[in-house]
């Protein structure tokens, strides 16, 4: 039975003592900041410094765009283990909001003609950010408990829609440069202090669930939320990610402890990813029940409720 390694693109924002704990190999993103092309992560840099002076940047208006990992890079990055005879596992951010997967997939293909002797599963995380990564903390945990390749690819993807991942963002701005959200609502929750609650869906997309007034008010929905949906919280890692907002990332921590949660892992949010949604963003991930299930439910109790109203 070949031994595996774990590859993880730096979207999955691990803490930088875990991919050491745990040998998960990162394969970095690149960020073009301002004309120059930045890696979103580099063994040996602290990756929460990079992040911190990042966001400050962001503040001050700086221009960023990020790209994809190409099938090449993929398939060079893996090498290593390959000759070593080792299979390998890829985990990628989600493909509902990035072409990464299919690089990866097409790198798989490729190895495994090179190195028949080798398996090559590559993972959909249906995520991003630690919704990613603790998938690859979960894997290198069962694989240093003896389980095989094969039980962890089947238990990823058995488990792909049980992560949950609920986030907010402090300007719509980043949100609307991206699609997100419209001119006139990112105008109109600027005025209105609006602050929209985002879930990551049960297609790996990125929805607004709802609006609520107010900072304070969007992070203690994202702990009801999590109350909500939650699977046995004491027994499980819980992240939190936040672009250089430490204290709100603190306060929602507070507010999952006095739920049953207690293994909270709290990150800055990776450049790659964070530049998408901005500074001021605070994010939450967790097992729980398959949130295709969930979020279903949670639609139809929304449009019961605007039904009811329309009946008044």
């Amino acid at each position: 039975m070949n031994k595996f390694d774990i590859y993880a693109d730096s979207g999955a924002n691990i803490p930088d003592e875990l991919t050491e704990k745990y040998g998960i190999n990162i394969i970095t993103f690149m960020c073009n900041i301002d004309g120059t092309e930045t890696p979103c992560y580099k063994k040996g840099t602290p990756s929460a410094e990079t992040a911190t002076k990042f966001y400050a940047a962001m503040r001050e208006g700086c221009n960023t765009s990020t790209s994809l990992i190409n099938s090449q890079r993929f398939l060079e990055e893996i090498t290593p283990s390959l000759e070593q005879g080792r299979d390998v596992i890829i985990t990628t951010i989600s493909s509902g909001i990035s072409g990464t997967y299919k690089q990866a997939c097409e790198a798989a293909e490729e190895a495994m003609k090179l190195y028949p002797g080798c398996k090559v599963h590559v993972f959909d995380s249906f995520n991003a950010s630690m919704g990613e990564g603790l998938f690859d903390i979960y894997a290198a945990r069962m694989r240093d408990e003896g389980r095989s390749f094969d039980e962890v690819c089947a238990w990823l993807e058995d488990n792909r829609l049980n992560m949950h991942s609920v986030f907010t963002v402090s300007d719509l701005k980043y949100l609307k440069r991206g699609g997100r959200v419209s001119a006139t609502k990112a105008i109109a929750g600027t005025l209105l202090n609006i602050k929209p609650v985002l879930i990551a869906s049960s297609a790996g997309t990125i929805e607004v669930a709802e609006t609520v007034r107010g900072r304070k008010k969007a992070l203690m929905r994202l702990a009801e939320m999590f109350g909500d949906e939650v699977r046995a919280p004491e027994s499980q890692t819980i992240a939190i990610c936040h672009a250089d907002c430490a204290d709100d990332a603190g306060y929602l921590a507070e507010l999952i402890r006095e739920k049953g949660a207690s293994d909270v892992v709290i990150e800055v949010y990776d450049i790659c990813t964070g530049s998408h949604v901005g500074p001021g963003t605070v994010a939450l991930f967790f097992t729980g029940e398959d949130r295709s299930r969930t979020q279903a439910r949670e639609k139809t109790s929304i449009l019961k409720n605007i039904t009811a109203k329309f009946k008044r």
